[in-house]
């Protein structure tokens, strides 16, 4: 009987401690990706990317939904929107959390077959595997993590979609030779800035409905 009892009380303090034990260990949602000014990322709204102050992300032809994606020194860029590929429930873009990005391009709307999201293709004027624009929802899967711990400057990553065939790692996305975009040539920092062509418009459409 005492032995009974005991195992019935060392049954019911295991099940205390194991259910405390889950609360306290839950998983924390990772470090939101932090904008230019120290602001939370969204997803769908329009960014600016730039590298070091000195190169913005741009596409090389106009429309841009059928064009590479570069690094650029000769214009303000082109404004990206990140799509987390599970829908967050804040509209948080998170470190380390699959994201598409796509430019923020209205030309591509009726366009049969082409979108603006990236994706990684093949290009015989760059010599290999880069950047461009044409992806598919949830089949052209990025990644955003910090530079490093005390920067303010972003890594992007591709990360194929494996399941179910391979392993297949993130690989980094820096610029080649040719200041193509693309998959696995080297680091780049990259910072997101909001873009102040959509807030002027904002305002510019506020004033006129006032």
């Amino acid at each position: 009987m005492k032995i009974t009892k005991f195992l019935g009380l060392s049954f019911l303090l295991f099940a205390f401690a194991a259910t405390s034990f889950h609360e306290g260990v839950q998983a924390e949602d990772p470090a939101a990706v932090l904008d230019f000014y120290g602001r939370e990322v969204q997803a769908g709204a329009s960014y600016l990317i730039d590298h070091e102050d000195i190169r913005v992300v741009t596409a090389t032809i106009n429309p841009i939904c059928n064009s590479d994606v570069l690094l650029s020194t000769g214009n303000e860029g082109l404004p990206v929107k990140f799509s987390p590929v599970i829908n967050s429930t804040d509209g948080v873009i998170r470190e380390g959390t699959l994201i598409t990005v796509s430019f923020d391009a209205s030309t591509c709307t009726g366009m049969a077959g082409v979108t603006p999201m990236w994706k990684i293709g093949f290009n015989s004027t760059a010599k290999g595997y880069i950047v461009t624009t044409g992806g598919v929802d949830r089949l052209n899967r990025f990644k955003i993590t910090k530079f490093e711990s005390d920067s303010s400057f972003y890594q992007l990553s591709y990360c194929p979609n494996s399941e179910p065939f391979c392993e297949c790692p993130c690989v980094p996305v820096g610029a080649n030779s040719d200041n193509y975009l693309a998959p696995n040539v080297s680091y780049a920092d990259f910072r997101f800035k909001p873009d102040p062509g959509i807030r002027a418009h904002k305002m510019e459409n506020k004033m006129v409905s006032e």
